[in-house]
């Protein structure tokens, strides 16, 4: 039995021609559009330096695994080997799960847990690490089952929109699904319908995901400190920033950690 070490072709392929623009990167375009994760996941540690240093440092680390995202997926389109594809899907994996330890709100963890925050992160561990294994065993239904767990995502942040009055609560929460539906659409019509756009010269649908997706973070990470925020941080009041300048049109999310009176 071959090792994963030694080089083998990933079974997954994308829509953009191999090697069209250089001998050495196969998928040129979706290979160069993961700078985007590693320009906003350094940018992001510094926004929301303060907050992390009041929440919780492993914010740190989850940005840290945002921008080995970058780095993986750059890898894997300019080999396509199954080693880059699966440190690609792995990251993502362990990315969603250093985000749900973090910030999945109390009142929808297992009711065995009684709310205890450190038994779920233990749980979420375990988890991750058989998911991890398993996803040795069936590679070509990583992507599909990764993007699966966003039905739960979209299932809470339903219902805390249905749950809040706050305006900028409300209003990230439609811009984070409102680029996620953009980015998913990118994702699939690159997959399925390859042919199409093949045939007007247009393969640069997972590129454009990759970029899409990497905004889309920011913005849900800012969306689930706000309603963390209302469980963990009754005594703070979290401000919603945008990057470069707040009265720009568009703009990169954060928080500013405000003290309040407010109590429990």
């Amino acid at each position: 039995m071959p090792s994963i070490f030694a080089y083998q072709s990933s079974e997954v392929d994308w829509c953009e021609s191999n090697f069209q623009h250089s001998p050495l990167v196969a998928e040129f375009y979706n290979t160069f559009s993961n700078v985007s994760f590693l320009v906003f996941g350094p940018l992001m540690m510094f926004l929301m330096h303060p907050y992390a240093q009041k929440r919780s440092r492993c914010i740190y680390g989850t940005l840290v695994l945002f921008m080995v995202i970058g780095l993986f997926s750059m890898y894997f389109h300019m080999t396509l080997s199954f080693l880059g594809q699966l440190l690609d899907e792995i990251a993502i994996l362990w990315l969603l799960a250093s985000s749900y330890s973090i910030w999945m709100p109390r009142c929808y963890f297992p009711t065995f847990l009684a709310g205890n925050r450190s038994q779920f992160t233990c749980l979420v561990i375990a988890t991750t690490m058989i998911s991890t294994f398993l996803s040795f065993l069936k590679p070509t239904v990583n992507a599909y089952a990764l993007n699966s767990i966003a039905i739960h995502i979209l299932y809470i942040v339903y219902q805390e929109y249905r749950k809040t009055s706050n305006k900028e609560l409300r209003h990230l929460i439609e811009v984070s699904v409102v680029l996620w539906a953009c980015a998913l659409t990118s994702w699939i019509s690159d997959r399925f319908f390859c042919s199409f756009w093949q045939r007007i010269n247009f393969s640069y649908l997972h590129s454009i995901w990759h970029v899409l997706i990497s905004v889309t973070f920011p913005y849900g990470m800012v969306t689930m400190a706000l309603v963390d925020a209302n469980y963990e941080m009754p005594d703070q009041t979290l401000k919603v920033r945008y990057w470069p300048q707040d009265t720009w049109p568009v703009g990169l999310p954060y928080v500013e950690v405000q003290g309040d009176d407010k109590s429990c």
